[in-house]
């Protein structure tokens, strides 16, 4: 078995390992819920052939264990998978911590964030420590803002309103969540 820590999964492995993580499951019910009308596919769909090859590597890896087998009249025979105590460990580390790039916040934390509602886990302490690792990013573009001219202004403006705009969303997100969790702390 590989070292987990040694690995790098991609965001599809991820949330394999994190539904996998919820209760037992079988690979055709990950495909659905990954799919582009399923539940999370919505949020990031996943093809049917990578859920698949997630699940090998994951149990590769020693993430997740086939811990049943349903044998049917129409296919190959199901397996269930199960998370390992490390895949539980790795699949709860990763849903709270930030994303490193403003631009992985569409897809990796909008990820995140759908899982935690899913298991009705309260989304607060990520959504602090996502704009508390941006605000600094946030800033840096400002100043660089009113450094440069010329095309370079042009493209340090686009990323300067586009991280703008994301540090909106999340703090209107994080205002919504304090209100539903009924905080006003």
């Amino acid at each position: 078995m590989a070292d987990p820590a040694d690995q790098r999964l991609s965001l599809a492995e991820w949330l394999v390992l994190c539904l996998v993580r919820e209760q037992p499951t079988y690979g055709l019910v990950l495909v659905g819920l990954l799919a582009r009308d399923g539940s999370l596919g919505q949020v990031w769909s996943v093809p049917k052939a990578v859920v698949y090859r997630a699940l090998q590597r994951l149990e590769a890896l020693g993430l997740i264990t086939t811990v049943g087998e349903q044998r049917t009249s129409q296919g190959p025979v199901r397996s269930l998978h199960a998370a390992t105590p490390a895949g539980h460990a790795a699949a709860c580390a990763w849903l709270g911590t930030p994303v490193e790039h403003a631009r992985d916040v569409r897809s990796e934390l909008l990820v995140k964030l759908a899982l935690l509602d899913r298991n009705g886990t309260d989304s607060h302490d990520l959504l602090q420590a996502q704009l508390a690792r941006l605000l600094p990013v946030a800033a840096a573009l400002g100043d660089r803002l009113r450094a440069t001219t010329g095309f370079e202004h042009t493209l340090v403006l686009w990323r300067h309103e586009a991280m703008a705009a994301t540090m909106r969303f999340l703090e209107t997100l994080a205002a919504q969540d304090k209100v539903e969790a009924g905080t006003d702390s």
